[in-house]
């Protein structure tokens, strides 16, 4: 039997599998959810052992547990190490979701569900492209599996982790797969990650709320002096004003520009899938350089005051708000955080009182293209969607990597199977049924390449 008929045979299979996972709602963000992570926990195991791991287990950190599994088939085999995590963002706003977000449904072509890409569903690729590549035999190397439940929060549990686990995960080369694709007709391998640094801000202003027709205009409104604060950080020229903020960023080469020219993006359509009538950014750069090269600024949530039905002449004693940075690979997550909290309080009028607290951060990643691992990838992605995939930087943030490689001395190659218009974090998330399939494919010709060119 080829791969494809392997997939083919186990198609239902393979969803029914994924659907029990997605059905969980397992929202790292929400303590309420702390069984639900527990219970997913328990499911991955069971899938990996079902997939053919020799072993897995669901081992404790000091917050939502990790799972590791494995398949071992020689101590002298080059060893591969799959991370994904299975928590999920939460699922608010919930009327926008036309139908249950933990209920996933068929249609049009597409799975829809919370985690059903990102990254129940990437997960499930690398873990039954695996399957795949075993029931083949196509599997000559070593496979270790690696799910966390902290992802979407920070991954604070994992550094530990990978510390006092250093040698259960020895490996050559980790795959991962919670990145996206170019397009639909345009494979990709994400070759590079910005970084993440995070905030949340609290100002206080009169120690209760007020009367605005008796104090407005006398006494600091809080929500204004955030509002002025975080709008003042971010130029006309979309440049970040905060002193030393891009002592770190190295510019682009022309070779690096000229590769992100090549890209096929139509700005029109752009605009269109996401209704606006204008982008802006950072002056003197293009929109895929701005989105995945350069740094940027925003203020993820604002709040403060009165917000509920109707009118309430009401000057608030506090406002809050969260807001980030993504980072380029050069840029240190600690020192902008640091470089950001002094901005703000130095800034900071004397008529209200503000705390900055570091939510989390990361460090950018970069993937080399000569690496073996990746020309593998290459040769995996031809075979299952028919055409070489371009080599893409991308704007999103997985910390973890830069902490694998810190830590481990791993580097890792980005095998996501995502489109942008799978909506991650957002209402209706969904992820195409033909591209589950093929993703499982080119996972399991990754491993027939590999075995190729580590040859035992």
């Amino acid at each position: 039997m080829s791969v494809k008929s392997y997939i083919e045979s186990n198609r239902e299979r393979f969803l029914d599998e994924l659907f029990s996972l997605v059905r969980i709602p397992s929202v790292s963000a929400k303590q309420e959810h702390k069984p639900d992570m527990e219970a997913c926990a328990r499911r991955c195991a069971e899938i990996l052992l079902s997939s053919g791991a020799d072993r897995a287990a669901v081992m404790p950190t000091k917050g939502n547990p990790v799972v590791y599994g494995e398949r071992i088939v020689s101590p002298d085999a080059p060893t591969v190490l799959v991370y994904a995590h299975y928590d999920v963002m939460p699922p608010e706003p919930l009327e926008l979701w036309n139908s249950d977000p933990f209920e996933p449904v068929i249609r049009d072509g597409r799975m829809q569900a919370r985690g059903i890409d990102d990254d129940k569903g990437q997960a499930m690729i690398q873990v039954k492209g695996f399957e795949t590549a075993l029931k083949e035999g196509l599997l000559a190397c070593n496979v270790k599996f690696i799910l966390e439940g902290e992802e979407e929060i920070g991954s604070h549990s994992l550094d530990a982790f990978c510390t006092e686990h250093k040698d259960l995960l020895k490996a050559d080369i980790i795959l991962v797969s919670d990145t996206s694709m170019v397009g639909a007709d345009t494979p990709s391998l994400t070759t590079g990650l910005r970084g993440l640094a995070y905030w949340e801000l609290e100002v206080t202003g009169p120690n209760r709320d007020l009367h605005s027709g008796h104090f407005g205009g006398a006494v600091a409104n809080p929500v204004n002096v955030l509002c002025n604060l975080l709008g003042g950080i971010t130029g006309a020229d979309g440049r970040i004003a905060i002193p030393g903020f891009y002592d770190d960023v190295e510019e682009l080469s022309p070779a690096e520009r000229d590769m992100i020219a090549r890209v096929p993006f139509d700005e029109e359509k752009y605009k269109a899938a996401i209704d606006v009538k204008a982008l802006s950014g950072e002056e003197g750069y293009s929109t895929l350089e701005r989105n995945s090269c350069r740094p940027s600024f925003d203020i993820c949530g604002i709040w403060g005051g009165y917000t509920g039905e109707g009118c309430k002449t009401v000057l608030p004693s506090k406002a809050y708000a969260k807001v980030s940075c993504r980072l380029v690979p050069a840029q240190d997550h600690t020192k902008i955080s640091r470089l950001f909290e002094d901005y703000i309080l130095r800034t900071a009028p004397d008529c209200v009182t503000v705390k900055v607290r570091a939510a989390h951060g990361g460090q950018g990643y970069v993937c080399p293209i000569d690496l073996p691992a990746y020309q593998t990838a290459e040769r995996a992605f031809g075979i299952a969607f028919g055409a070489k995939p371009l080599a893409v930087r991308r704007g999103g943030s997985i910390p973890i990597i830069s902490t694998f490689e810190r830590i481990l001395g791993i580097k890792t190659i980005l095998m996501g199977f995502g489109l942008e218009q799978n909506a991650i974090h957002s209402p209706n998330e969904s992820f195409r049924l033909d591209y589950f399939y093929k993703g499982i494919e080119a996972v399991a010709e990754f491993y027939r390449e590999y075995t190729t060119v580590h040859r035992i």
